[in-house]
């Protein structure tokens, strides 16, 4: 039996740091076969809010094969060290690069006979640019220490290992295995008319998700809109900014504001919608993307997420980064069609979803990385 130690800064019923968050419970529900997993994280939210209802300081479990550590704020990197030298795992995975407690004091203090670093889209161009200068600091003297040469780093993409690359060197050993996502069963159609349209996003409220530039793309819109933006507010500045925004929008345009939902709430909240949109600035996976294609709701997205040529399956619209015209032209698109019409197209998402995710050889190559 593998011992794999998950050292991570938030997890569930954590939500709040969305995709790392899902890509860890998929991991440990679907791949648990000769496996164990412990899971070290925080005992509050990304927002620093305490969780409701889990035990701290000690392992709780989680599943059959997983306990979780929910750490208080005092002691966390000795509590870390401590558990990882009473386990003694077989893997040290470890879920991001700059958390001190979660990512560095694992890398520099604890011992396993393999570390496994995920840099989960963190060396993207586009994470990057935000706080650069502290990243780039922190990021030469990762360097000069060669950490790069004693750890194996995981991507979860061919995209995001050229990333790794590109920073670290050929010489980087670097393993591919894709994110397991969740697939949720065809939902029927809402109801539609031409001329209407039900728009949804649900993802945090921050530049990375983009929000604001769907929200400027639809002052130019002329069918009627229902957009229903879910989720927690991660830069309050720029949730200002799109609360601006959403009062200059025309009469035929309401747009409503929901507090971040439940997982269990998300195949009520597509039933109402008939398209999926989020325009991401960067994602490698984007698991709600692939949950709603699943579903069968097209999505309107970015070029810069691993779901590409979607319009050559009827399932949505890569729309390049900044164009607002691109945004309402595939906006007005789907508003024109009808019932039927946007019917084609909800089959369209369903097949690309079950065609984009193998997930015997995702299974395969996560064996393959953790030894198994």
């Amino acid at each position: 039996m593998t011992k794999i130690f998950i050292t991570i800064p938030w997890f569930l019923p954590a939500f709040r740091a969305g995709g790392p968050i899902q890509s860890i419970a998929n991991l440990v529900r679907e791949f648990n076969a000769d496996v164990r997993y412990f899971i070290f994280c925080s005992d509050t939210d990304m927002n620093g809010a305490a969780l409701d209802n889990v035990k701290t300081g000690e392992w709780v479990q989680y599943n059959t094969q997983t306990q979780v550590w929910y750490a208080d704020h005092e002691k966390i990197s000795d509590s870390l060290v401590k558990q990882v030298e009473t386990i003694k795992p077989d893997v040290l995975y470890i879920i991001g690069i700059y958390s001190w407690h979660f990512n560095i004091v694992p890398l520099l203090y604890c011992k396993a006979p393999k570390k496994i670093l995920s840099t989960r889209g963190m060396l993207h161009p586009g994470a990057l640019s935000q706080k650069k200068w502290k990243k780039k600091i922190y990021l030469g003297i990762f360097k000069l220490m060669e950490y790069h040469h004693k750890v194996y780093f995981h991507a979860t993409g061919e995209e995001e290992k050229k990333y790794i690359c590109n920073f670290f060197g050929k010489a980087a050993k670097v393993f591919v295995a894709g994110a397991i996502p969740n697939k949720i069963q065809p939902i029927p159609i809402a109801e539609k008319e031409r001329g209407n349209l039900n728009l949804v996003s649900i993802g945090l409220i921050s530049p990375m998700e983009n929000i604001l530039l769907v929200l400027q793309a639809l002052q130019k819109a002329t069918a009627n809109i229902e957009y229903d933006i879910y989720g927690p507010v991660q830069d309050y500045d720029y949730h200002e900014l799109c609360k601006q925004q959403i009062k200059s929008l025309p009469g035929n345009v309401r747009v409503k504001y929901h507090k971040e939902p439940a997982s269990q709430e998300l195949q009520k909240i597509l039933c109402k919608a008939h398209i999926f949109i989020v325009q991401y600035k960067n994602q490698l996976f984007g698991h709600t993307i692939y949950e709603a294609l699943s579903a069968g709701r097209p999505v309107i997205t970015s070029n810069q997420i691993s779901w590409k040529r979607l319009e050559e399956s009827k399932a949505g619209f890569n729309v390049p980064t900044n164009d607002t015209t691109g945004l309402i032209n595939a906006i007005n698109f789907f508003a024109a069609m009808s019932k039927e019409e946007l019917g084609t197209w909800c089959e369209g998402a369903q097949h690309y979803s079950e065609d984009a995710v193998d997930i015997l050889q995702t299974k395969k190559a996560y064996a393959a990385m953790f030894d198994l």
